[in-house]
């Protein structure tokens, strides 16, 4: 099941798998605020409300990446789980 907790505390993999999205996802973050911060500055100044457009366009591409960056995330979670399963399974044959 995706985006459920025990996928992430299944095993050290996972764990580690999960911490590095998370810092991913914690930089794209702080990516996006930077753009839109620094856009908002640079739009009241008429002669730099180009390049502010700009950030508040690259501003939203980051903040579109978060939740692509966390389904891939749980997908991949979700996938380390099924090999443990079929690794089981072998186990037992």
């Amino acid at each position: 099941m995706l985006f459920h907790s025990n996928n992430r505390e299944r095993n050290a993999d996972t764990r580690r798998v999960y911490a590095r999205y998370e810092l991913l996802h914690t930089c794209v973050d702080f990516l996006a605020a930077f753009c839109f911060l620094v856009g908002s500055v640079l739009f009241l100044l008429p002669a730099y409300e180009k390049p502010a457009i700009w950030l508040f366009i690259l501003g939203s591409v980051f903040f579109m990446a978060k939740p692509s960056i966390r389904l891939t995330r749980e997908i991949q979670l979700w996938r380390m789980g099924r090999t443990d399963i079929l690794a089981q399974r072998e186990e037992g044959d």
